[in-house]
């Protein structure tokens, strides 16, 4: 099985140059190429999934080890191998990766400019997706984590929209800088803690197990630690440095929007779940206030954003970040259950708001806005598309039978036991106020009379309605029997250090 993670890593790199070696006269072939590189990778991801519980024994499973650089410098032994493995936290993460993958190649079916190109930037980011997931050295997570992160500026700049305002245009351009800066600072942080870790390891090797075994002073974790949370914060939406994420949402194209806020975002809070709490965890429980304290001020200004938004893709975006305020709220607890809640958080946030981006797309490309002030009525012209919206509105709300509410219970539960009170309470506002936003949304762009602007819409297309299938299928997978999913985290974090 270890082969099956280095295949999920090799497959989307090994389909660039196929795509570069098929004629661009032929872009139909290019899209046939790309459906059945997703489809091989949705399949691997699901067997991933589903094995991980019938293998026995706990932690790490699918163990596969490389060397790649031995005796260099400070290194000793194996000083940087390319070891895959999978736990409990990972196996969910993986199977997201491969749902959201399979159903943005889909919505991308109708890109007709340099088609070719994008899904090979498309693919590169997934095989980066997928690195960060099962890498299980520090180094090899780094570089996935760059490799997920730098197409995105060529997907938004070339292929994605400006946003004009009236009395401003926010560029693609604009929006794909914005982006790249904040994460490349970010990962400068990052970088800085890595080095600091290696050498206070003194173990020759970037090994996160190892460096797992190694001991670490307080001091040293109290001023390590901020580096990663704040770090791979920035990918996950930490506010005050979230500001680059709806605007790179909106400028986006749809595809890439949903890998974007499903899967990319993620990254951030898996770095900090994996690297920093893991190698540190004292300095995780000095700080957790702090992220605590961000992550509910995330979910509160989020929620208010996307109130205030009429554009349809902006309310997303901010919505994204007051989702991942929610994950960062169930790391902070530093128990089980809120732990627990902020991994079941991610995927079922990247299920939804994959399924939202859907939903925009489809009604953008056929009514050319997004203003939810000039719609109206318009279920009645594409009842499965509104139906697709409200499904995953219903699940951001945090409705009992989907997946939102699942993750969002185990992170207030987290909180009050941890004793947030004050946390769990101002996230269950957040949330009433994520209801808001929502109902007014359908009441406003989807029910009452229709208006005539609209009469020419078309219901989404045929690839659209998979991809939305294929989302909604999850949610309410996990919404309905979340014990897969709970059962498999829980297997991974009980063994993390300093998590009661």
């Amino acid at each position: 099985m270890g082969y099956v993670l280095l295949a999920l890593i090799a497959i989307p790199l090994l389909s660039a140059p196929v795509f570069m070696a098929v004629p661009s006269r032929y872009p139909q072939l290019t899209r046939y190429v790309a459906a059945l590189g997703a489809a091989a990778m949705f399949a691997l991801s699901l067997l991933v999934f589903i094995a991980y519980e019938y293998q026995g024994g706990s932690g790490l499973r699918y163990t596969l080890q490389w060397d790649w650089l031995e005796n260099v410098g400070l290194l000793r032994e194996n000083g940087i191998t390319l070891h895959l493995a999978v736990d409990g936290i990972a196996a969910p993460m993986v199977l997201l990766t491969g749902i959201v993958a399979l159903a943005a190649v889909f919505v991308s079916w109708n890109i007709n400019f340099r088609n070719k190109d994008f899904f090979v930037l498309l693919f590169v980011l997934i095989s980066g997706v997928y690195g960060v997931f099962v890498s299980q050295d520090l180094f090899f997570l780094f570089f996935f984590y760059e490799l997920a992160v730098l197409p995105m500026y060529l997907l938004i700049a070339v292929w994605g929209a400006s946003s004009d305002f009236g009395t401003f245009i926010r560029t693609k351009e604009y929006g794909a800088m914005k982006l790249v800066l904040y994460l490349v600072a970010g990962s400068a942080l990052i970088f800085i803690a890595i080095f600091a870790t290696f050498v206070e390891a003194d173990k020759g090797t970037f090994d996160l197990p190892a460096l797992g075994s190694a001991t670490y002073g307080e001091s040293f974790q109290k001023w390590v630690f901020p580096l990663y949370m704040i770090g791979f914060g920035v990918l996950a939406g930490m506010w005050p440095l979230h500001t680059w994420s709806p605007d790179g949402h909106v400028a986006a194209p749809t595809g890439v929007s949903m890998l974007h806020a499903g899967v990319l975002m993620k990254l951030g809070a898996f770095g900090i779940l994996r690297v920093g709490i893991t190698l540190l965890p004292e300095g995780a429980h000095f700080w957790a206030p702090v992220l605590m304290t961000l992550g509910v001020t995330g979910a509160l200004y989020g929620a208010i954003s996307a109130l205030a938004q009429t554009d349809l893709k902006y309310m997303v975006g901010y919505s994204s970040v007051s989702h991942m305020g929610y994950v960062l709220m169930g790391l902070a607890t530093m128990n089980n259950i809120g732990v627990n809640g902020a991994v079941l958080q991610m995927f079922a946030h990247g299920v939804m708001t994959a399924l939202m981006f859907t939903n925009v797309g489809a009604v953008y490309d056929q009514a050319h806005t997004r203003d939810m002030t000039t719609f109206g009525g318009i279920a009645r012209r594409m009842p499965r598309h509104s139906a697709f919206f409200a499904i995953a509105g219903l699940s951001s709300l945090g409705l009992p039978g989907l997946a939102g509410f699942v993750a969002e219970f185990h992170i207030f539960v987290g909180a009050f036991r941890a004793g947030y009170w004050w946390a769990g309470a101002l996230g269950i506002l957040a949330a009433a106020i994520t209801a808001t936003y929502i109902l007014r949304m359908l009441a406003h762009a989807y029910f009452g009379p229709l208006n005539e602007r609209w009469e020419g819409l078309k219901e989404m297309r045929p690839g659209e309605q998979f991809a939305g299938a294929l989302l909604i299928a999850f949610i309410i997978f996990m919404g309905v029997w979340p014990a897969p999913f709970v059962d498999r985290i829980t297997d991974s974090v009980k063994n993390i250090p300093g998590i009661s």
